[in-house]
């Protein structure tokens, strides 16, 4: 017996025991309607998506390239057409997540309005921001259904085979996928981690990421000015996630630990060491320091800590913090992951200052050293300059092997000049931009990078394509400009989205008005839908 047809059975044995009362009710209206709303709550979700990430990053540790991605995305809508788009290109939505960027919600979701990327927005904005995902992600998994529901009375109705279509319904790949959540620094100490947690997994997160920077200091991880806290403090916030999951019922939940070592230089407080040799003292050995030998060494305000035996004094800038010294950001790194891998942690992330897969292979062998298993999330960064970098990449590659580059300007004369777009047909662009298409691929296999994600591309679709069509809309184009660059291509790519008013719900409303209403159902459909022209 199909699944449809199991559900069916139940719903109509249901609607008999109710007798009369419920004489007015279908069980088959009753069944699709419960079969397009597969996931009735958050948690149901945030448990779903934690075992198809698990079952992933099992896959992963026996084949690299069974590695994941996805794509930034700042609303519903956005995640729900690229979810809609990898299902109808890829014939699956396997190994495809969606990312949720704090850079992206503090810039383009906050009441206060356009935020750097510093976690002044509202917290409560991330939590709506996954609530609001799933709902549109539910949406299309209702739409595509309902046009299967619909391709199914219309093969009642002529007598046709309806097995096909039923097999379609029960083998239905649902739009829902993992998201992986950025929770910034906590926004606070860890009870506000924790209770911030749980509002994200509430609404339907089952991974968490969490960066070791001072919350109310944050920085975006491109930027300067970052500060990291001790290890304990950090390991009491991926702690708190973890009791936020357990609490929950998400037993297989993720937690993802960001590293921003690679580029901070500062800290803001020196922690207490208890034994030789402990996180502590490990973490203080990292610190910037001058020789004291006696008391007239020290200024009024200033203080000296024992170090390997030495009395020494922590350099300390004007605003308090204390600096690091230079040389020591790779084996911050290293301790920072493997402390985290052995303390809860699932992933690492690793902020680094450009995409080069032997930079990000080095630092993850090293941890591999200690934590064999170790798996990346690695941010394949729009602030990087992917064009530039890689330029740069192939031609000391080329300078390396001894290769003629007099056809090419010398990149310490003027930093960008393999930008020029003259370049772009040469056979040096033509390495780099294969580099680029494998990076994910090369990253995969050589660096333990599980999941590549774009952390902020569709702020930058959405503004690309606004400035296209309002170039020709309010310029010589006019009306063209939309057509030919707009709805022309809609047409032509299948996209659901020309038929706006299917998309939005209108024909789900129709078959719902239906079910309640029979045949005094007033639908936004029929012939005179404009819609009809698609």
């Amino acid at each position: 017996m199909t699944r449809y047809q199991s559900q069916l059975d139940k719903f109509s044995t249901l609607c008999q025991a109710n007798g009369k009362t419920w004489q007015s009710i279908n069980p088959e209206f009753a069944n699709r309607m419960n079969l397009q709303n597969r996931f009735k709550t958050g948690l149901d979700i945030a448990k779903y998506t934690a075992k198809v990430m698990r079952e992933d990053m099992a896959a992963y540790d026996q084949d690299s390239s069974q590695y994941t991605q996805s794509l930034g995305c700042w609303h519903g809508f956005t995640a729900q057409q690229m979810m809609m788009a990898i299902k109808r290109h890829q014939k699956t939505t396997k190994r495809s997540y969606v990312y949720l960027s704090g850079w992206m919600v503090a810039a383009l979701r906050s009441e206060f309005g356009p935020l750097p990327d510093q976690s002044m927005h509202e917290k409560t904005s991330v939590p709506k921001l996954i609530e609001e995902i799933y709902t549109f992600l539910k949406q299309a998994d209702a739409r595509e259904l309902d046009h299967l529901y619909r391709e199914l009375d219309e093969a009642k109705a002529t007598g046709a085979d309806t097995q096909a279509i039923i097999s379609k319904i029960d083998n239905f790949e649902t739009h829902i996928v993992p998201i992986i959540a950025d929770i910034d620094a906590g926004f606070g100490n860890e009870e506000a981690t924790y209770l911030l947690a749980k509002k994200m997994i509430e609404a339907g997160a089952c991974a968490i990421q969490i960066e070791n920077q001072v919350s109310d200091a944050k920085q975006c991880g491109h930027q300067a000015g970052k500060v990291t806290v001790p290890h304990e403090d950090f390991l009491a916030k991926i702690n708190a996630v973890r009791y936020a999951f357990l609490e929950l019922g998400v037993e297989e939940g993720i937690i993802v630990a960001r590293t921003d070592s690679l580029g901070a230089s500062l800290t803001q407080k020196i922690p207490v060491s208890k034994e030789p040799g402990d996180l502590a003292s490990q973490y203080t050995a990292f610190l910037d320091t001058t020789p004291v030998k006696s008391a007239d060494d020290l200024n009024d305000g200033e203080m000296a800590i024992k170090l390997n035996g030495q009395l020494c004094k922590p350099v300390r800038l004007d605003n308090g913090l204390y600096q690091f010294k230079e040389g020591t950001e790779k084996d911050r790194v290293v301790l920072d992951c493997v402390t985290s891998l052995n303390s809860g942690a699932d992933l690492l992330w690793i902020e680094t200052e450009k995409p080069n897969v032997s930079q990000i292979a080095e630092l993850v062998n090293r941890i591999k050293e200690q934590v064999p298993n170790a798996k990346l999330v690695y941010n394949n960064s729009p602030s990087f300059n992917w064009t530039l970098k890689f330029r740069e990449q192939v031609y000391a590659q080329w300078q390396q092997e001894g290769r003629d580059l007099t056809q090419y300007p010398e990149p310490n004369q003027d930093p960008k000049a393999l930008m020029d777009p003259q370049l772009d047909n040469s056979e040096l662009a033509a390495a780099a931009d294969e580099l680029v298409k494998n990076f994910q691929r090369d990253g995969a296999r050589e660096a333990g990078i599980f999941h590549h994600l774009i952390t902020l591309p569709t702020y930058h679709t959405a503004a690309l394509s606004t400035d296209i069509l309002a170039e020709g809309y309010f310029g010589d184009l006019g009306m063209l400009a939309y057509v030919r660059d707009v709805q022309r291509q809609e047409i032509r790519r299948e996209q659901a989205s020309v038929k706006h008013q299917d998309l939005a719900g209108s024909n789900i409303g129709d078959t719902h008005k239906e079910y309640f209403s029979g045949e005094n159902a007033l639908k936004a459909g029929g012939e005179a839908n404009t819609m009809n022209q698609f």
